[in-house]
């Protein structure tokens, strides 16, 4: 992974690191916590330009967000909501997303600010956001102060660290795989429920 960054970095420049960051919001995998220190430490070796890793970075963050946003809001709360309606569709039940709902309107830009600074969910809180309809121009402010501030980090400690920048992935990755562990067992109780409340027969 590590190599194929490099190689994507050194030849495009900050366009390649808004790239990366672009498809590492629609494919999580991809690992910001290995493209962004990388690049603060290309830009201080001059690999890089340094005016312009930021904002390409931001700018691939927001993109990759609205991506996710538009896929939201394709799906729509009231198709979710129907579906969520059959016994088959195990993921969630309508409950759930009304609750969902409820909490999404109250704390929604809390959401989507705070989400862009966890990893994973920095990815996937573009779709909820879509969802429940929250204004196009709110979604692209939070998710570009969120994105901006959490890219800026990455890319300080990657020019403070220089050679030792890989040191930032091997901190944060246990970390992300942590993340990564505890919604998927939210996922699978999520899903228990829901199989358990449809196997009730209703009265």
């Amino acid at each position: 992974m590590a190599d194929w960054v490099f190689s994507i970095v050194d030849r495009l420049g900050a366009a390649g690191v808004g790239l990366l960051i672009l498809l590492e919001n629609i494919v999580p995998p991809i690992p910001s916590e290995v493209i962004l220190p990388l690049a603060g430490f290309r830009a201080r070796t001059g690999g890089v330009n340094v005016v312009f890793v930021w904002p390409a970075a931001t700018a691939g963050s927001v993109l990759g967000a609205l991506l996710l946003y538009g896929l939201g809001s394709w799906l729509g709360y009231d198709r979710l909501h129907r579906l969520a309606g059959h016994r088959w569709f195990v993921f969630v039940s309508q409950k759930d997303m009304e609750r969902g709902e409820r909490v999404f309107e109250r704390h929604g830009g809390k959401v989507v600010l705070l989400g862009r600074c966890v990893p994973f969910l920095r990815s996937v809180v573009s779709i909820p956001a879509g969802i429940s309809g929250m204004p196009l121009v709110r979604f692209v402010a939070l998710t570009a102060v969120g994105s901006g501030v959490w890219n800026a980090a990455f890319l300080v400690l990657g020019w403070v660290l220089g050679e030792n920048w890989d040191q930032v992935e091997g901190v944060l990755g246990p970390v992300s795989y942590l993340v990564l562990a505890l919604l998927a067992v939210g996922l699978v109780v999520l899903m228990v429920r829901r199989v358990r409340s449809a196997s009730v027969p209703r009265g």
